[in-house]
């Protein structure tokens, strides 16, 4: 499916489809592309929105995890959002965490899959060699379970946005914020029902991650998906939607229950 983006009121963003909102929030290297497979089921009786964060272009956005939310909050503004569920992966997950604990109100549910906030080990804090398209390729695999889901495509995108000075320079600062802020003693804070979904194979947020997710915030369900890495979405997106589905149709169902 192509994806369009909009650009209005000075963002840019994806929309599919009708019904309950679900607001999607991509990673530190994410796109909306990352998302095809949740949108194209999705959008079939959700209404489906993803936002572009802006992470890598200069903007007035802080470049921090607060600035992020409160980008996050202006756009759920603009798009007059009430309750929502708000599905995040990875640096998504993160401000997902924050979002939730700071408008509670206006969150239905809380889908997280490779979220930092607790432990997250990426590209590090600098990017060592990061003219080598070599070392690009192999950091974008390490992604994943298997290689081959490191398409020439996505790894071609990584390599232009890290020798990218500005670019560079504005996810640098963006991971150092998310390592700086663990969200430990924070979690029992987040009350709405809450889906890990998890690749059993996450090298950057291991396993051990999702349990701890899981220990922390009061009402959860975990699932593993096996042979998946850091991006259950894009690696294995049937299972994943399938979880995803069941859940949504206990906690933020597309049509009410019909009452016997």
């Amino acid at each position: 499916m192509k994806i369009k983006v909009n650009k209005e009121n000075g963002f840019k963003y994806f929309e599919e489809g009708s019904g309950p909102p679900i607001v999607i929030l991509h990673g530190l290297f994410g796109a909306l592309s990352n998302f095809r497979g949740v949108i194209k089921e999705f959008g079939k009786k959700y209404r489906v929105i993803v936002p572009l964060m802006p992470i890598y272009e200069k903007s007035k956005v802080k470049t921090s995890l607060e600035g992020l939310t409160e980008f996050v909050h202006d756009f759920v503004k603009f798009k007059k959002l009430d309750k929502f569920s708000l599905l995040g992966n990875s640096l998504g997950g993160h401000i997902s965490l924050i979002y939730s604990l700071a408008h509670p109100k206006r969150i239905k549910s809380l889908i997280l899959t490779g979220s930092s906030g607790l432990y997250e080990s990426g590209m590090g804090t600098s990017f060592p060699r990061r003219g080598s398209y070599e070392f690009i390729k192999e950091r974008v695999a390490y992604t994943f379970y298997s290689p081959k889901t490191a398409t020439k495509e996505l790894v071609d995108e990584v390599y232009k946005v890290v020798n990218d000075n500005l670019a560079a320079l504005r996810i640098l600062r963006y991971a150092r914020s998310a390592q700086r802020h663990n969200m430990r003693e924070l979690l029992d804070g987040i009350k709405v029902p809450t889906l890990l979904i998890w690749g059993l194979n996450d090298n950057i947020t291991p396993p051990r991650v999702a349990h701890e997710f899981d220990r922390l915030i009061p009402h959860t369900e975990l699932h593993f998906i096996d042979q998946c890495g850091h991006a259950p979405m894009m690696e294995q997106g049937t299972r994943f939607n399938q979880i995803m589905n069941d859940f949504l149709e206990k906690y933020a169902p597309a049509k009410p229950p019909i009452e016997e």
